[in-house]
Formats: structure tokens, sequence, C-alpha cells
């Protein structure tokens, strides 16, 4: 299944729109996947960056009380880590904790899945380019095209942070679970 919706994002003279049109088609069905560790498996295992950067977007915007008009970017991954409350409301016999953990899980998976399209390898950085173009980028060498919502300053993060940190501290109160410190430090 993962190889077979990777070859269909790449087909497509424009992977970024064809990516759209599949999350849109298999976000109902990951809201529906009843445990943390098949929801993971499944994003875990998803061979395409750039899908899985569209469907953890659109799980975040479902989470967000507030959704956010950003495109895709650093300052919409902040975004998201200050404004999503607790993604499914169906996990009744989990911890409060650990559905905050399963957001910081899924904002650096994001973040991880986000640099592999925009920044990372020499191969994925053009993800968002048909394959034929992007060969053409890579002989060329041209490097990939940040936004300015990419440009965030070391405030940004640690105010945002700082943010998510006195959120759970209103809902778990004190001292947080090590997995969510653990966590929070990967992200910064």
């Amino acid at each position: 299944l993962q190889r077979m919706l990777s070859i269909a994002v790449e087909v497509d003279r424009s992977p970024n729109c064809s990516s759209c049109k599949i999350a849109d088609v298999i976000f109902p069905f990951i809201l529906n996947i009843p445990l943390r560790s098949q929801r993971e498996a499944f994003l875990n295992t998803m061979e395409s960056h750039l899908l899985r950067c569209k469907l953890l977007e659109l799980l975040f915007q479902h989470s967000c009380d507030v959704p956010t008009t950003l495109p895709l970017s650093l300052a919409k991954i902040l975004y998201f880590l200050s404004h999503s409350s607790v993604l499914l409301q169906y996990q009744d016999g989990t911890a409060t904790w650990q559905r905050w953990d399963e957001i910081l899980q899924y904002l650096s998976l994001l973040l991880m899945s986000y640099q592999n399209v925009i920044l990372a390898f020499p191969l994925a950085e053009h993800l968002r380019s048909s394959l034929n173009d992007r060969m053409d980028l890579i002989i060329q060498k041209a490097k990939p095209k940040l936004q300015d919502s990419d440009n965030i300053s070391h405030l940004d993060i640690q105010l945002k942070i700082e943010d998510f940190i006195s959120r759970m501290q209103q809902v778990l109160g004190q001292p947080f679970p090590w997995q969510i410190m653990e966590k929070l430090c990967m992200l910064r």
C-alpha cells in the first residue's frame, strides 16, 4: 500500500497537487484508526515524505480550534505546536499525558518529513516538482526555494515551546512525564 501511494504521488505532473488529493481521501480513514500504535505504524512506514506531510498537516488542522491559512512551513509547524489540542477524541482509556505525547510525536514526524521535502537530500529536495523537472533541477544543482514563513528565529521557537509547556501544565499539572520532556527537547 505504501509503495502504491508513493507511486501515485510521483506519477502526476504535480506531486504537490496529487499528494493533496490523496491525503484528502485517506484522511477520514486515519481518523478512524483506533490505536495510536496503528496510526504510527501507518505514518512511519509511509514512503512519500510529501504525502506524510500533507496527512499530518490535515490532522493538525483538524485539531486546531482556529485553523491557519499559512502554507506548510516551519512557521505553520510552530503554529500547530501552540494551537493544537488533543488530536483524537475516541481514545478513552488513554491517559491525558499520552495524548499530548502523541501530538509531540506527530509534530516531530511532520518536521522531519518537511525537512526531507525541502532541505535534506539531493534527490529529495525537489519533491514538490515532477520527476522530469526534478532531474533538471538536480542537474542544475538548483537549491529549493524556501518560503518567507520558513524564516523563524530561536526566540520564536522558545516562545512557542514555553506556550506549549504552560498549556500542558494547566492540563497535566507537574511534573511532566520524562517522555514528554524528551520529545520537547527533540522538537526544539
